[in-house]
């Protein structure tokens, strides 16, 4: 719980100064116990990034969140984050954005209304996310999208962060192939970032977003689980971060692949 609200403040989710809900609501929210919560908050209380200002009262306390500078480089990058859902690539791009300055294309903020309205015209509900029909007709169509409006501030001399799951284009050596010739004729250098995440805490995550698209898996998460590989990583270069409670912050790893970012352009 403490990983995921640091999460969260570090993304710029929750905003230094604001008011957490209550233990209870936070519970609740959660779907876990007031006890967890309670010991979540000691540890964020620990690292300074929340403050009591009473019993029932905290609020956020991050005054290093305002935005860094814009990071211009002498030629475009881009940073293409796939990973399963709930591994936290949204958050991943969020931070990288908020250090960098860099414009951010998430695939369903992009997409979602259009593929909404296009599953309801062809007749099938609008979070769907596993027929043929979205798989083959409308899925291709997204990630188009999503790479023309990237392409276009690439071609403008912006930089750009991208976040999807890719889980079939890392795969792909074609894809990654046009990929990488689509950015070289604009004198831009693409790096590849898979997010690896434990199954159980890509539930948690899943199930506290409660989003409608997620209700399949929800529902079938044994089937869901089973259906894919936890351990796939990208078959072109890249490069990992590990968002499992275990592992290093996520602000800390995100500043560790920017200076890997850095360090590529200056060379």
């Amino acid at each position: 719980m403490a990983r995921h609200i640091r999460n969260d403040i570090e993304a710029g989710v929750l905003r230094d100064g604001q008011v957490l809900p209550s233990t209870r609501e936070l519970a609740a929210e959660w779907d876990t116990s007031v006890f967890t919560i309670s010991e979540a908050m000691k540890l964020l209380s620990a690292e300074g990034l929340i403050e009591s200002k009473s019993r029932s009262k905290r609020v956020v306390h991050y005054p290093s969140q305002a935005r860094s500078g814009l990071i211009r480089l002498p030629k475009p990058h881009v940073i293409l984050i796939g990973g399963y859902p709930g591994s936290g690539k949204t958050e991943l791009g969020r931070v990288l954005a908020r250090q960098t300055g860099w414009p951010m294309f998430d695939k369903d903020t992009t997409t979602r209304p259009v593929v909404e309205a296009a599953l309801e015209i062809l007749g099938l509900s609008p979070h769907d996310r596993e027929s043929e029909t979205y798989l083959e007709v409308i899925r291709p169509r997204e990630y188009e999208a999503l790479a023309a409006a990237a392409l276009e501030n690439v071609g403008c001399g912006n930089s750009v962060i991208v976040t999807a799951p890719f889980i079939r284009e890392f795969n792909d050596s074609a894809w990654i192939s046009r990929t990488a010739a689509s950015y070289a004729n604009l004198e831009a250098a693409v790096t590849y970032v898979w997010l690896y995440c434990d199954p159980e805490s890509m539930h948690t995550y899943i199930r506290r977003r409660g989003a409608a698209r997620d209700a399949f898996k929800l529902s079938n998460w044994p089937a869901y689980l089973a259906a894919i590989d936890v351990d796939f990583r990208p078959s072109v270069p890249h490069l990992v971060v590990d968002n499992c409670a275990s592992s290093a912050p996520l602000q800390a790893q995100a500043a560790d692949l920017l200076d890997a970012v850095l360090q590529r352009a200056s060379q």
